[in-house]
């Protein structure tokens, strides 16, 4: 895996997410989409969701311990939501990621640019990075 700075990865990501409509869009469906991956993994086994969250922190560490305690705390509040929705877990966790999926396919129409991860399947990995560093700007939090 090859480990760019911080600030290069979230400069590519943005490239492509220049658009206000793409940017609303991906602000809401990359965490709906981090969301649903839990809840399907969730619903087969939480042992490997932990193991999947363990695996990218690696990742998110590398590149940001602000930005990682961030994604730590995002996958704190997703497990315990996917712990409660029990049998309708599944479902809605499906449901969540094809429609998030769709608008963010949208948004990138709308931008006129293909998504990062065409090029770099790293970018899948990027995107709530991309997220949170917005929040971390507005907040004026170090990253």
């Amino acid at each position: 895996m090859q480990i760019r700075p911080l600030t290069e990865w979230l400069e590519a990501y943005g490239e492509s997410h220049q658009n206000p409509t793409n940017k609303l869009i991906h602000w809401i469906c990359v965490p709906a989409i981090m969301f649903s991956i839990i809840g399907i993994v969730w619903s087969f086994s939480p042992a490997v969701v932990i193991v999947v969250m363990a695996m990218t922190l690696i990742f998110y560490f590398m590149l940001s311990l602000p930005l990682s305690l961030a994604i730590i705390a995002l996958y704190a509040v997703m497990s315990g939501i996917a712990a409660s929705l029990g049998e309708y877990l599944l479902s809605l966790s499906i449901t969540v990621f094809v429609a998030s999926w769709i608008f963010q396919f949208v948004g990138h129409k709308i931008e006129g640019k293909k998504p990062s991860f065409f090029e770099d399947i790293q970018f899948l990995l990027v995107g709530p990075l991309w997220c949170l560093n917005f929040l971390f700007k507005k907040w004026n939090l170090r990253v």
